[in-house]
């Protein structure tokens, strides 16, 4: 088998792991911020690895994210149709927090002095009103955008999603004169209707492209000089990846790359031991991610938001805390014990890696609790100072009168409480059940904390893959070549049974030929959904549509999946009397990416066990400690016990038990 390697980097380490005659290796090393891809290539040559050598290299990263949080990005010049300059402002009437005196609405990454109009309008049924005053725009336009010194340009333009004519002629003509400048037109990153969401994802788009495009080349760059010829990968939002070049078309599907890595990740080792309905829990350096997943089909929503701006684009459907290892643990105005948002990172980092880091943080209290232990922290590759971290801890211990090894407790459990609350968002509130689904925890600091947040919840079942401190990594190797297409098309139930086959078709084939013209062999297989809703409603349901739904489809089928949604939504069957309306038509294509690797558990070197005593719940407990590659399948296994491997630590506490399958997967059980 040819060299695989995954290489994904996060706020506080960067993690690989790599493939080839059927053996895995994993390595973690910290990240760099100031230059995440020299993260990527110290993760490269930890694993001794030569790039010559790869055949496939998948990558995942925070840079779009940080550029955006951070505003980091590029300057940005926004185009849109005369009359509606002030469409990122103005924004929506609704506020995040109503009881907030001095809420501000989020910034956009424009200033409004950058923002241009052109003399034009399309209606909304795609006819043109006014025509593009193409003299004005010469004379005009031009000139402003080059003396702007703008590192890209955002155009869109009103009703561009019916009839993008006007924006293709606009772009065209900025284009031809000015052949260096990044231009992103709104019909080549989202064809929907609902105007601020379109303009706010298309400036996010134009925002972001720069930085990919010049961290994607140095990465490349580098990848030349030490003689790679295999296929550059990377990772997007939906749980797909697409070559380099896809992602340099549409960068904007790049915000959320590493927490879609391990929701795949997780999905595909969960189901080698046959569990498909699952609740992934990430819990890295920086934050917590969790998703849903039924029947080995992670939940996708087609927008989110980063820093309280809108994104339309498919997504996995994750809900992230600021809940990290990292995260720092701090004592508000009001006296009360908070943890995070804030994070240590990778640089200094918690006090306990001697980096530098004064204040305390989860990875802290988790060494003061005895969970990590510093003789075997990352297989033993890493020093770790537990005196460091008591010192942290104590100014907190001081403030709430208690011993140091109480407040760390306290610290655990309150991040415990953030996570229970992120799943309950994704399960209680989306109408499910978590005690239906079983709990896989990864990260470097999920499978420590799983168990007591499984019991918040009343879930009875854990499943811990191997090396679950990379698994991310895992997941750019183990996911699809995926491509997601979308169009506005307002239509009664009746047209809409003989105008959406056509259109679906439209979509499928376009997409067919994207991935031709990213050199990706092979005939994907296509999923196909429509947004419906109740005429005169402003929101709308995903309603799947059958599998020959581009070649036809009838009236009643489209009812029929309206009323299934609504009764899974709602709990309650639709109005049969209420007419019902397609609004958008979305299409996903999907290419297998090859054979899928095999995680294991690497059994070359193994840490001898010994007695731990552990501080759990507000005392001392006696258990022990053992190294996971010491377990032999099937032989049980029950708590107070910690695992410990080369990039996580498992925490089995009392009343629980654990087995290794067949796959290296850990089952551990409530009560069994």
């Amino acid at each position: 088998m040819a060299l695989r390697v995954g290489v994904e980097i996060g706020g506080t380490f960067t993690d690989l792991v790599a493939f080839r005659d059927g053996s895995v290796q994993v390595a973690k090393v910290p990240s760099t911020p100031a230059s995440p891809d020299v993260g990527a290539f110290n993760a490269i040559a930890a694993a001794a690895l030569d790039p010559a050598d790869m055949a496939d290299l998948g990558h995942g990263s925070t840079v779009a994210t940080n550029a955006v949080l951070e505003r980091k990005g590029a300057r940005v010049a926004f185009v849109t149709t005369a009359g509606f300059r002030d469409i990122l402002f103005l924004q929506r009437h609704t506020r995040r927090n109503i009881y907030d005196l001095h809420y501000k609405k989020p910034a956009p990454v424009v200033r409004r002095a950058d923002c241009f109009e052109v003399s034009e309008r399309v209606l909304s049924d795609g006819a043109i009103e006014l025509p593009l005053d193409e003299a004005s725009l010469t004379a005009q336009l031009l000139p402003a955008l080059r003396q702007g010194r703008y590192d890209a340009i955002a155009i869109c333009l009103l009703n561009a999603y019916a009839n993008d004519t006007h924006e293709r002629r606009v772009t065209a003509l900025i284009q031809a004169d000015m052949p260096e400048m990044f231009v992103t037109g709104s019909a080549d990153v989202i064809r929907e209707f609902r105007e601020y969401e379109r303009a706010s994802t298309t400036t996010l788009a134009a925002f972001v492209q720069p930085v990919i495009d010049r961290y994607l080349s140095r990465i490349e760059q580098r990848l030349a000089e030490d003689r790679f010829a295999g296929r550059f990968t990377v990772m997007q939002s939906n749980g797909g990846r697409l070559p380099a070049a896809g992602m340099r078309r549409n960068a904007i599907t790049a915000l959320f790359s590493g927490p879609a890595a391990g929701v795949v990740g997780a999905v595909r080792q969960a189901e080698r031991s046959g569990y498909k309905n699952l609740i992934t829990f990430d819990m890295g350096g920086t934050s917590t991610d969790v998703c849903l997943v039924d029947n080995g089909q992670p939940a996708t929503t087609p927008d989110t938001q980063i820093d309280g701006l809108p994104i339309r684009t498919p997504v996995l459907d994750i809900v992230s805390v600021g809940s990290g290892g990292g995260s720092i643990v701090w004592v508000d105005d009001g006296g009360m014990l908070r943890v995070g948002p804030e994070s240590a990172g990778a640089d200094p980092g918690p006090a306990c890696y001697g980096k530098g880091g004064k204040r305390p943080t989860i990875t802290d209290a988790q060494v003061i609790v005895g969970a990590v232990r510093p003789e075997g922290f990352l297989g033993g590759k890493m020093a770790i100072d537990a005196d460091a971290a008591r010192e942290a801890f104590q100014p907190v211990a001081d403030h709430f009168g208690m011993t140091i090894e109480q407040a760390a407790d306290a610290a655990i459990r309150l991040a415990n409480n953030a996570v229970v609350r992120a799943i309950q968002l994704v399960s209680t509130e989306r109408g499910r059940d978590p005690r239906d689904y079983a709990l896989v925890p990864f990260g470097g600091g999920g499978p420590l904390h799983a168990a007591r947040i499984a019991e918040e919840l009343g879930i009875t079942t854990l499943v811990v893959p191997p090396n679950p401190g990379v698994l991310s990594a895992y997941g750019l190797l183990a996911s699809d070549f995926t491509k997601h297409d979308s169009l506005t098309r307002k239509l009664g139930t009746a047209d809409a049974a003989r105008e959406v086959p056509g259109v679906l078709a439209g979509l499928a084939k376009g997409l067919g030929n994207e991935f031709a013209s990213l050199g990706l062999e092979g005939a994907p297989t296509f999923t196909f959904s429509a947004d419906m809703r109740f005429v005169g409603q402003a929101f709308e349901l995903p309603v799947p549509l059958p599998e020959d739904a581009a070649s036809s489809l009838t009236e009643a089928a489209l009812k029929q999946g309206f009323d299934q949604v609504h009764r899974q939504v709602y709990f309650q069957p639709a109005d049969p009397h209420r007419a019902v309306e397609v609004v958008a038509l979305r299409v996903a294509a999907t290419l297998p990416a090859g054979e899928l690797p095999t995680l294991a558990i690497a059994r070359d070197t193994v840490q001898p066990a010994f007695d731990a005593a552990l501080f759990d719940d507000g005392d001392w407990r006696e258990g022990s400690l053992q190294d996971i590659a010491s377990v032999a399948p099937g032989a049980a296994l029950h708590g107070p016990l910690i695992l410990a491997g080369p990039t996580s630590t498992t925490y089995i506490p009392g009343g629980w038990s654990a087995k290794l399958d067949t796959q290296d997967n850990l089952i551990v059980t409530k009560g069994a």
